[in-house]
Parts: structure tokens; C-alpha cells; sequence
């Protein structure tokens, strides 16, 4: 069974694995070679991501609608089923790392896995 991390792309140490980028713009200042994939399409749609703006007292609610979208996303089931097995890194560039849809999308990718 392969391993989910999560982590902010800027930061300075980056462990192994398939690095994968799960926003759905792409972070200022980094460089395309370090990152494997650009998987847009299982970030939070625009609507909600700009809903919740990162605030942490959204956080909870913000949480349940994503799951609703990653549950009504097919190509959220598909990449599922592509990492399975797989060391994967999926990186995020917010700055908020208790507060972020990498969170979301991890726990999501752990209970369907």
C-alpha cells in the first residue's frame, strides 16, 4: 500500500515519491520541474474555493461541501484509483497548513482507498 503526504510546495525539504500538484492555480515562483503532475481538475471548483477564502472558521463547512464535490467528481474517482499502491505527495501552496483542501482531499483519498 503506498503512502498520501501532504505538503506546501514552498517549503524546502521535499521527501520522495510522485509529487502532485492539487491546486488549481499554479503557484507563484515554482518552477514546473518540480512537480511530477498537475492534477486542477480535484481542486475545490472556484466558487468554493473563493467561498472560503481561507478562513479557518469556514473551515468545517468548507470541508463538507469539497466532499460533496469530490463525491460527485468522476475524475476524483479515477485519480483515486490511479495513485492506489502509490507514494504520492500531493502539494498545495497556502500558506494556512491546518486550513487548506490538501487536507480535505487526503482524508477523502483515505476513506475511498
Amino acid at each position: 500500500m503506498g503512502s498520501i503526504i501532504i505538503k506546501r510546495i514552498y517549503d524546502k525539504d521535499h521527501p520522495t515519491g510522485l509529487r502532485i500538484l492539487v491546486d488549481r492555480l499554479w503557484p507563484r515562483g515554482i518552477s514546473k520541474d518540480m512537480i511530477d503532475e498537475w492534477h486542477k481538475e480535484i481542486a475545490p471548483s472556484n466558487e468554493l474555493r473563493k467561498w472560503f477564502s481561507h478562513e479557518p472558521e469556514k473551515f468545517s463547512e468548507f470541508k463538507e461541501k469539497y466532499f460533496m464535490e469530490l463525491n460527485g467528481n468522476s475524475e476524483a474517482k479515477v485519480f483515486a484509483d490511479y495513485i492506489r499502491g502509490k507514494d504520492v505527495i500531493l502539494y498545495f501552496g497556502a500558506k494556512d497548513e491546518e486550513h487548506n483542501h490538501a487536507i480535505v482531499l487526503k482524508e477523502w483519498l483515505e476513506k475511498i482507498l
